[in-house]
């Protein structure tokens, strides 16, 4: 494998990265770090198999082994740069910034499937292999996780009520 192969996937890796941390400098850390490892466990990767799926893995698990370490508290210098590229028109800002904090409600697990098909257009095989889960939790989590963001945005979330199983 060639180095212009690892950069083919590098639009996907960011994007996908900004999406699910929504701070540009965490998630070019995030992509820059996933790019180190593949590189360093280059040898890891099998010829043949799916490249972008080997790559997502690796951000997979590098982003759950942050979530495990504390952080630091952290301030953005520039928040301009935040801002969501969309057309020029009130309602339009106003929707996607709804739909970004609708996500940022659902749970991790959820999220990640949700950007995944949406954001990356991965097929439900690649996801499965990707986060080392089974093909059908990713399709419970995907459906879990289009329902709530629905009655989210729809602004029907029931409360916290808790169903009692027998």
């Amino acid at each position: 494998m060639d180095s212009r192969a690892i950069l083919t996937e590098l639009p996907r890796l960011r994007r996908y990265a900004r999406a699910m941390l929504h701070d540009r400098a965490a998630a070019d850390d995030l992509v820059q770090d996933t790019l180190e490892r593949a590189w360093s466990r280059l040898a890891q990767w099998r010829a043949g198999s799916d490249l972008r799926a080997w790559l997502f893995s690796i951000m997979h698990n590098l982003r759950v082994d942050q979530l495990r370490r504390p952080a630091l508290p952290t301030d953005s210098i520039d928040d301009a740069a935040h801002e969501v590229a969309t057309r020029p028109t009130q309602t339009d800002k106003l929707e996607v910034m709804d739909i970004a904090a609708a996500l940022q409600l659902l749970p991790d697990e959820q999220r990640e499937i949700l950007l995944l098909i949406a954001l990356e257009e991965m097929s439900y095989a690649e996801i499965s292999a990707s986060l080392n889960i089974p093909l059908g939790t990713v399709m419970s989590r995907l459906s879990r996780g289009r329902e709530r963001l629905r009655l989210l945005m729809a602004g029907d979330m029931p409360g916290g009520a808790l169903r009692l199983v027998r």
